[in-house]
């Protein structure tokens, strides 16, 4: 097979969430002509069934009082609108409940198989299906073959029940020709609205093949190759390079965002080499010391020089240092474990200053405790 080139043969993908998404947007969804004509069929039927009674009995009216009225009727151009209106409501009124089950079976029939959809994609002028080629491609194609074998098999299920239900009802019938004309339109309406019904619930047969044979006929156009599935998977995921990228330059902003913090730090914590931790506290505000910013090797020397810059205390003490960088997250308190030695920090720090200012002797560094559980190497 040349390469580039798609037949179905290569479509062996089930189709994703998405490309049935894109199909259902599209107005692409499995319908079944059957489904409907059931739907009307047995909804019709049924109806009959329900109020084919007071419909009988509204026509016999109807009937009744066109052939009933009086001879100067027939001069008074008025009178007769009034009677061919008054026949015409009584009509409409005994067929509405009807023609309102109707109604709802034509819509409910459509549903059914694919739900409800409208999409004004499914509305637009398509021109590729005016090119007469492609037409007669679709009039000798697999699924034209298989339309006209499901016609052939609805006629012949139709008329075979059709045949039989009149032999049933033969005799039956040909007796209603020798009643009485009131009580033959009941009879006749009678044996009609049950033939009806059973003709209808043959389409529930026809209806069976077909549903299933839409929704696999459906999910077959949609099927994917397999570059379908990655190029689906890259565009919705995006192109390892480029989520690559995203998160390089979402970490550089992040950095930034740190950096721009430090200064705001009352101590920094080093290794000295490979980490720093800067910290801030204040009583007022705070329940706990939190961390403004942390990294590693070219971060942490970075850290180091904004707080030379900015005064700001730098306190070698590895083993601490490593217990902040490893169990803290920037913009988070310190773990609780580690309050007494950052307390010490920041008391080392304050006699440090007053040291400086000339009011208290140098102070001695103390030797920061870290909790075995909190210790990094």
């Amino acid at each position: 097979m040349a390469e580039g080139q798609d037949s179905s043969a290569d479509k062996s993908e089930e189709p994703t969430e998405k490309r049935l998404q894109k199909a259902r947007e599209e107005g692409q969804l499995p319908r079944s002509k059957e489904l409907n004509t059931m739907a009307v069929l047995m909804a019709g039927a049924g109806g009959l069934i329900i109020f084919g009674e007071s419909l009988g009995l509204a026509l016999k009216n109807v009937m009744k009082h066109s052939f009933s009225f009086p001879r100067d009727v027939l001069f008074d151009m008025r009178q007769m609108a009034f009677f061919l209106g008054s026949a015409f409501f009584e009509v409409a009124w005994a067929m509405a409940p009807f023609l309102g089950v109707l109604l709802v079976a034509s819509i409910l029939g459509p549903v059914g198989l694919g739900g409800w959809l409208f999409s004004t994609k499914a509305l637009a002028p398509k021109f590729s299906r005016m090119n007469p080629i492609e037409g007669i491609k679709r009039m000798f194609s697999v699924k034209s073959l298989v339309e006209l074998v499901k016609a052939i098999a609805k006629v012949t299920v139709v008329v075979t029940i059709a045949l039989l239900l009149l032999d049933l009802h033969t005799e039956e019938l040909l007796a209603i020709g020798n009643e009485p004309v009131i009580p033959a339109m009941g009879h006749a309406l009678d044996v009609l609205k049950w033939i009806v019904f059973w003709l209808a619930c043959s389409m529930i047969v026809i209806a069976a093949v077909d549903v299933p044979f839409q929704i696999y006929d459906h999910t077959k156009k949609l099927k994917m190759t397999k570059q379908e599935v990655k190029d689906e998977y890259k565009d919705t995921e995006g192109k390892p390079e480029v989520k690559q990228k995203i998160r390089q330059l979402q970490m550089e902003m992040a950095q930034r965002r740190m950096m721009q913090d430090v200064p705001q730090a009352d101590v920094v914590i080093t290794n000295p080499t490979h980490f720093s931790v800067a910290l801030k506290y204040d009583g007022d505000t705070m329940a706990a010391p939190i961390v403004l910013a942390k990294g590693g090797d070219e971060i942490a020397l970075k850290i180091r020089e904004i707080a030379n810059e900015h005064e700001i205390e730098i306190v070698a003490a590895p083993p601490l240092a490593r217990a902040i960088f490893y169990n803290a997250e920037v913009g988070h308190e310190i773990p609780e474990g580690l309050y007494v030695a950052i307390a010490q920090v920041l008391a080392y720090i304050f006699q440090l200053r007053r040291f400086r200012q000339g009011g208290n002797p140098k102070p001695h560094m103390p030797d920061f405790p870290v909790p075995d559980d909190l210790k990094h190497d």
